[in-house]
């Protein structure tokens, strides 16, 4: 299994175990994921989830590069698995879910932790969207950090590319609180525990009025993500991204810009 489910009381923690890849998201770890979030809100003694990774070196590294072949990645269909997934990006997980970020979350893992209520990061951990560096879009909730972070900062994040540490992601708002790594995950599954103890129906009112707070259109900004989302992924700039990544080699771009 490349997703892990251990219950500590009411809380669930859930571990994406493929740390020789850095955690990265393969669609069987995306159905996987799908498959154990969908579980915890079947199951009414699990009042909060922690997302976490396996080891101590990524969270998680975003989709995994090698399995889009030397095309790169296509604009075909997503799969049922893939759709309920991004469903869970845009609407947030049916429970509460605090992520517990334990190394490196970049690009997808970034905007899965994004998609989280609450973050906790270890003090070595480290931040990305290098999307535009592979000819892509952060097209999985990136695109939204101006509403959750300064402008500025979202700007830097996204355009740049550039790695970010766990302390210029607390300052910037992208996480709650940064510590040791080996009081990461007990903090957060502390954290989950006091949030599942309140009331459920409060929680999950709060959680949507919360989201509507920043969501400003979300339909119309999301129409707008798909669509450019879709042109990225079937493009000239993003097989040479990938090829440039999969090859470690220094991008070269088509020139159609």
């Amino acid at each position: 299994m490349t997703v892990r489910t251990e219950l500590h009381g009411a809380v669930a923690v859930l571990t994406l175990d493929r740390p020789e890849r850095r955690n990265a998201l393969d669609p069987a770890t995306v159905d996987a994921l799908v498959a154990a979030i969908d579980a915890t809100a079947a199951d009414a003694a699990i009042r909060a989830v922690v997302l976490t990774g396996a080891g101590d070196r990524a969270f998680c590294a975003g989709m995994d590069l090698t399995g889009v072949g030397p095309t790169g990645p296509t604009s075909a269909p997503p799969r049922p698995g893939r759709s309920r997934y991004l469903q869970l990006l845009r609407d947030g997980g049916p429970k509460p879910i605090v992520a517990a970020v334990n190394g490196a979350a970049v690009a997808g893992g970034l905007e899965l932790a994004l998609a989280c209520d609450l973050v906790v990061a270890a003090d070595h951990a480290r931040f990305a969207l290098p999307e535009v560096a592979r000819g892509l879009v952060p097209g999985a909730g990136g695109t939204l950090l101006p509403q959750r972070i300064p402008a500025a900062l979202a700007r830097e994040l996204a355009l740049t590319g550039a790695m970010f540490s766990a302390a210029w992601a607390r300052d910037a708002g992208l996480v709650n609180r940064v510590l040791p790594a080996s009081e990461v995950l007990p903090a957060a599954i502390e954290l989950a525990g006091q949030v599942g103890a309140n009331s459920p129906w409060a929680v999950r009112r709060t959680r949507g009025l919360l989201r509507s707070a920043y969501a400003g259109d979300p339909v119309a900004l999301w129409d707008e993500i798909d669509a450019v989302t879709a042109q990225a992924l079937s493009g000239p700039h993003a097989r040479e991204g990938a090829a440039a990544f999969l090859e470690r080699r220094a991008p070269v771009w088509p020139a159609d810009g």
